[in-house]
């Protein structure tokens, strides 16, 4: 009976030492070709390791998500939040606006509902910080949910929105659209577009977002809340 023989081991490459090696090469690897390529197979061959040994360390594309996503919530410097609970809500939600705008990808992921219960307890701290301030200014549990959940909605339309106009004109199977001009349209059927014509691109492009933010979190402080409240 021939005498089996053991595989060589691996030779020339580095091994695989912590968590923070997965995440860096997991980012390196974003930042390059975007979330949507990011492989267990591409990210073994980035940082040098077989995938079967990334798999001891991570079960899947979205588990490896979610690794990056907490770990970057960790790492985001928390905003000095003011005592008044209205500009507290604010003050919070665009601390998480300006998270997502760095990692426009991130708010892909997170357009599901139920997504909170996905992310670590240290991760949560925006998320609490939105309803704490809700519950200051006199909402119940259920009124705290429903202004997280507009002030969200709102947030991560703003951002995705943003993000794939800046790439509509770029990039292998990209969207390519006309700049919106309405100065050639018929007044008496859409007379205010007409008014606005050629002013409309630089009119949508921009930033209102804490302006529309102030506005939102007013009207839904408003409605849930009992008048001088």
């Amino acid at each position: 009976m021939p005498r089996s023989i053991a595989p060589k081991g691996r030779t020339g490459r580095p091994p695989l030492t912590s968590r923070a090696q997965i995440l860096e090469g997991a980012r390196r690897l974003i930042d390059r070709d975007g979330w949507e390529k990011l492989t267990i197979r591409r990210l073994a061959a980035e940082i040098g390791v077989g995938a079967t040994t990334l798999y001891h360390h991570i079960r899947s594309k979205d588990d490896l998500l979610l690794l990056l996503l907490n770990d970057y919530a960790e790492r985001f410097e928390r905003p000095e939040l003011p005592d008044d609970p209205r500009e507290r809500i604010v003050v919070t939600a665009t601390a998480i606006h300006d998270a997502l705008v760095a990692w426009p990808w991130a708010a892909e992921i997170l357009t599901v509902d139920g997504f909170v219960g996905l992310l670590d307890e240290s991760a949560l701290w925006l998320v609490e910080g939105l309803l704490a301030g809700a519950r200051d200014c006199g909402c119940d549990e259920e009124q705290a949910v429903h202004v997280f959940r507009s002030v969200w909605y709102y947030t991560v339309g703003e951002i995705l929105v943003r993000a794939h106009s800046g790439h509509r004109r770029g990039g292998e199977g990209a969207v390519v659209t006309r700049e919106p001009s309405f100065s050639g349209f018929d007044a008496s059927r859409v007379p205010h577009l007409a008014a606005i014509g050629e002013r409309w691109p630089e009119l949508a492009a921009r930033d209102t977002y804490v302006e529309g933010l102030r506005a939102l979190v007013d009207g839904l402080l408003a409605r849930t809340l009992p008048p001088g409240g």
